[in-house]
């Protein structure tokens, strides 16, 4: 290998290098991010609720700021209008039950929470269906559009994968809606169902692997130019 090869391999192991080392310091600040991101929802879901942020809010309700936080709002459920969003929970396959809760000023689409696929026809439930004014406790959480992965959500075929709030206001004919939808709390309702408070709080934190990863390439990669420096012409 000619001087000259040696020197722009040498240089291509370098730049590779700087990249790998780049890539690990963005993951140590990833890291502390995420650090920051569990220590702020763990101060949220422990909080004592506030209300749920009307019309004039929702402009300022965001994912980095807002989400898992604990609110309250009372209303009227629309259980004609409710959705069925498929899930899988610790309590098998089924499905969330997505409820319209009319307050004063704006409609809220209420997560009441989970009923297996054999309570899929609200008159298994009835019980948990009962007109009046509710309170209800839970915690914030950002829509969902799009559907889940691999799998779109259907309006006309009334099939649901993801908590999509726009789409379900609109195929419910929902006017004034919030931008956001509720988890309600573990409050038991009637009967049983649905069965709430199993909303999953959880942050994958692989982040320091992942920079040790890179920095471990980046290693190789200057060990790689070092050798190549050191081969004598042939």
């Amino acid at each position: 290998m000619t001087r000259v090869r040696r020197a722009a391999f040498a240089a291509a192991a370098l730049i590779a290098a700087i990249g790998l080392a780049a890539l690990g310091v963005w993951q140590l600040e990833r890291r502390v991010w995420k650090h920051e991101l569990v220590a702020s929802v763990e101060e949220r879901i422990h909080a004592a609720p506030v209300a749920a942020p009307g019309p004039a809010q929702w402009k300022a309700v965001s994912a980095k700021h807002d989400a898992y936080r604990r609110i309250s709002a009372t209303g009227s459920f629309r259980h004609d209008r409710e959705t069925l969003v498929q899930a899988v929970t610790d309590l098998g396959p089924g499905y969330w039950v997505m409820t319209p809760l009319e307050t004063p000023d704006f409609t809220l689409l209420v997560n009441r929470g989970f009923v297996p696929k054999a309570r899929h026809d609200a008159r298994t439930r009835a019980a948990g269906n009962a007109a009046g004014l509710a309170t209800v406790t839970g915690l914030l959480r950002v829509t969902e559009p799009g559907g889940a992965f691999l799998r779109s959500n259907d309006p006309v075929a009334d099939r649901w994968f993801s908590r999509d709030v726009a789409a379900i206001a609109q195929a419910r004919g929902l006017g004034n809606s919030a931008p956001y939808f509720v988890d309600a709390d573990m409050a038991p309702n009637a009967g049983g169902y649905p069965v709430g408070g199993l909303t999953v709080v959880r942050f994958p934190d692989n982040h320091l692997v992942y920079a040790l990863t890179w920095f471990a390439l980046c290693a190789l990669s200057l060990f790689f130019a070092w050798r190549l420096w050191r081969i004598r012409d042939r």
